[in-house]
């Protein structure tokens, strides 16, 4: 632990909280706080203020990030992840790695994204997501999200859908399941995420980072 900042990588299937409640259990202080939350299906570096580290907390949270993605596409799901049930299909036989490349490198910049339904963000006082739970219709709002960069790792196909896996680098608040969803639109296809990492905050690298 270097200044009361500690890095870990988050293992898949846990929330961000629960990273915390099994650091408190393991240190035994209760004041903690991270510096950004990563969904329960996606694994990578959360970064973790202890005790006074606390305090450092607000000027990491705005560090631009770096994502490892899979991008499944041919599939949308209602939350944008597998965790969701598939609310739209279609079949894709091949992608070129030509036209995914573009499509990836014209995304570069700040784009104006719907957010997703399954999010925290607030919409009258109450999360987007509570509306989503409760099956109710609601105006989903537009943001603004900004990528510094994109860059294709991959495409395999099979059985009539293709994934995409793409290193992204991006501005804080940038959501990477509305980004992918926008990338199968380009494409022509419905998309959602399947594999999500978080491989740096700032300067911060998971490959400093401790497990839980």
């Amino acid at each position: 632990m270097k200044n009361d900042i500690l890095l870990v990588d988050k293992p898949k299937g846990i929330t961000s909280f629960d990273v915390i409640r099994r650091l408190r259990k393991k240190l035994g202080i209760r004041k903690m706080g991270h510096a950004g939350t990563l969904d329960p299906l996606a694994t990578g570096l959360l970064i973790i203020g202890v005790a006074d580290g606390t305090k450092k907390l607000k000027d990491l949270i705005g560090l631009p990030k770096t994502y490892e993605t899979e991008i499944l596409v041919g599939r949308r799901t209602k939350t944008g992840d597998m965790e969701g049930e598939v609310v739209e299909s279609k079949k894709v036989e091949s992608l070129k790695i030509e036209e995914v490349a573009k499509v990836l490198e014209e995304m570069v910049g700040v784009l104006k994204l719907p957010v997703p339904v399954y999010s925290a963000i607030k919409k009258e006082g109450k999360p987007l997501y509570k509306y989503a739970r409760q099956g109710k219709e609601v105006d989903v709002p537009i943001k603004e999200m900004k990528i510094y960069g994109m860059e294709l790792l991959g495409v395999v196909c099979g059985d009539g859908e293709c994934v995409v896996s793409v290193r992204m680098d991006v501005g804080s608040g940038t959501y990477v399941r509305s980004v992918a969803e926008e990338v199968g639109k380009r494409l022509g296809f419905p998309a959602t995420v399947k594999e999500l990492r978080r491989t740096k905050v700032g300067e911060f690298d998971v490959k400093d980072a401790q497990e839980v």
